[in-house]
């Protein structure tokens, strides 16, 4: 069974922070990329979306209406 040593604990806080600098610097190189990527994607659904909705707006505006011809307006009067 080992025992905890002074060195042991150095090495793991050194290696702590180590890991966490590196991640903090890696974090600052990708996140800018990575969130651009997902701004151009969400951009491009977007355009996506607006489009689809355009060419369904332009069907139901192309089909023309029938009109019934039902006949002349006749107003009733009451005869007492």
């Amino acid at each position: 069974m080992e025992t905890a040593s002074f060195n042991g604990l150095i090495e793991t806080i050194l290696f702590i922070f180590a890991f966490y600098y590196i991640m903090k610097f890696l974090g600052q190189l990708f996140l800018p990329m990575m969130a651009q990527k997902m701004m151009d994607k969400a951009s491009e659904q977007f355009q996506q979306q607006q489009k689809h909705q355009q060419e369904s707006q332009n069907k139901t505006t192309e089909k023309p209406k029938e009109k019934k011809i039902v006949g002349e307006y006749v107003d009733f009067e009451e005869i007492d």
